[in-house]
């Protein structure tokens, strides 16, 4: 059986033990539940000391749906200290891995930079300041540490907590007669057939590499019985995804999505997927609650819910995890200042602030409280479907997996490969890496 966990709000980042594994995971080694540590227990807000004036520091980020806001609170934190932090967003469609080793080849060095943790972390842990007795710690969902977190030490601020499954519109749901969320496959593709007996497009799709091939791909991974074992065994060569009786049926669900999908799903990137999404023009679209704030500039009184991603007759789940870390690079002009400007996010009033209204977070830190009206719909719908949720694994593959799995999903997505052929290419994603 799955391993399934428990949730309440003061915990949620537990999730993440799911699929992402914890300390045992060959790149975090320590015991990312001891948030009681002496490096914790001697940490206190003088930490890091309020940085100089007349300093910038770069900001290298791929969160796309928070760029006009991170720059607002960038602008905030200059009026209040004198540093100016240059914020540049690389996201969405762009591979933002390789232009950060693009940035870095360069011979440019951001103070802060965004990475997965686990595998991806490895590359850059010559870099990689140690973050341990910073203030925040000691307010951190315990295991949202884990990703970032190696031989006992911890490398990156956790972002923040996510999850992802299928958005649906309510309002769309209830033209269709559909009076109960649909928790199967077979109840999942019931939904689609009544949506489209109504006239409406049951799916947004998005030709997406990073959505195909990180989330929806995940969903296979995470449903395995052990998540990271099978990792590890498909990487090693071991085991194959093609002949997996698991993503044997996920293929199911790939094709309900695919299947009754909008016509032009080939060339919708994902600003015109959330924007047809939020306009009405089909009831669901496999997403998170970071959608929350673009969906909102579109059509706030859409009533929104989250709906899992079942992959057989069996009920479902949601997908939860730590998006990202901010890690402050050592080999930056400033890496103290990057410090600084962190800890500012998390324990003023205005950083809190925009992190729950403006970006629609919910925060890694228990101290940070949340509400609906602010994080949004979709965020609390990811809290109460929680309690059985898998987590994260793609930042357990090497860096290009993802890559790989991307590009074949966008050929399964076109009809240029069948079932046979996608599960053939998974598996040489990964070799192909692993190999080099």
């Amino acid at each position: 059986m799955r391993k399934r966990l428990g949730f309440t709000m003061a915990i949620v980042c537990t999730l993440i033990i799911a699929g992402c594994g914890n300390g045992n995971n060959t790149n975090s080694t320590g015991n990312v539940n001891a948030t009681n540590t002496p490096q914790n227990e001697a940490a206190s807000p003088e930490a890091t000391t309020a940085p100089a004036k007349d300093v910038t520091i770069k900001m290298f980020q791929f969160k796309v749906e928070i760029a006009e806001q991170l720059n607002a609170l960038a602008e905030e934190y200059e009026k209040e200290t004198g540093v100016k932090v240059e914020v540049e967003t690389h996201g969405g469609g762009e591979d933002y891995g390789a232009l950060l080793k693009a940035e870095i080849a360069s011979g440019s060095e951001p103070e802060i930079f965004n990475n997965g943790g686990y595998t991806a972390l490895v590359p850059y842990m010559d870099r990689a300041s140690d973050l341990s007795g910073e203030p925040w710690v000691k307010d951190l969902i315990p295991t949202s540490k884990a990703p970032a977190t190696v031989d006992g030490k911890l490398y990156g601020m956790p972002m923040n907590v996510e999850g992802y499954g299928l958005i649906y519109n309510k309002a769309l749901f209830k033209q269709a007669g559909i009076t109960e969320e649909p928790k199967t496959l077979p109840q999942l593709k019931e939904a689609a057939e009544k949506l489209k007996a109504a006239g409406i497009t049951p799916f947004e799709a998005t030709n997406e590499w990073w959505s195909m091939g990180i989330h929806l791909v995940n969903v296979g991974m995470a449903n395995q019985e052990d998540p990271k074992q099978f990792i590890e065994d498909v990487k090693a060569g071991k085991q194959t995804i093609k002949g997996n009786a698991v993503f044997e049926q996920w293929l199911d669900l790939v094709d309900v999505i695919f299947d009754n999908a909008q016509d032009n799903k080939v060339t919708t990137d994902y600003a015109t997927q959330v924007a047809e999404f939020g306009s009405g023009k089909a009831a669901m679209m496999l997403q998170g609650n970071w959608t929350q704030g673009d969906i909102d500039k579109i059509d706030p009184e859409l009533d929104l819910g989250i709906l899992p991603l079942p992959i057989s007759d069996k009920e479902g789940t949601i997908l939860v995890g730590v998006p990202n870390n901010y890690i402050v690079n050592s080999k930056s002009a400033h890496p103290e200042e990057a410090k600084a400007f962190l800890n500012w996010m998390v324990s003023s009033e205005k950083g809190k602030q925009y992190l729950t209204k403006e970006f629609k977070f919910i925060p890694a830190e228990s101290n940070i409280e949340t509400n609906a009206e602010d994080i949004g719909q979709v965020a609390v719908a990811v809290q109460e479907k929680s309690a059985t949720a898998l987590g994260w694994n793609w930042d357990m593959f090497p860096d290009g997996v993802t890559q790989g799995f991307g590009a074949a999903m966008q050929e399964y997505l076109g009809d240029q490969i069948n079932h046979d052929q996608l599960l053939e290419k998974l598996d040489k994603a990964v070799q192909d890496i692993v190999k080099q």
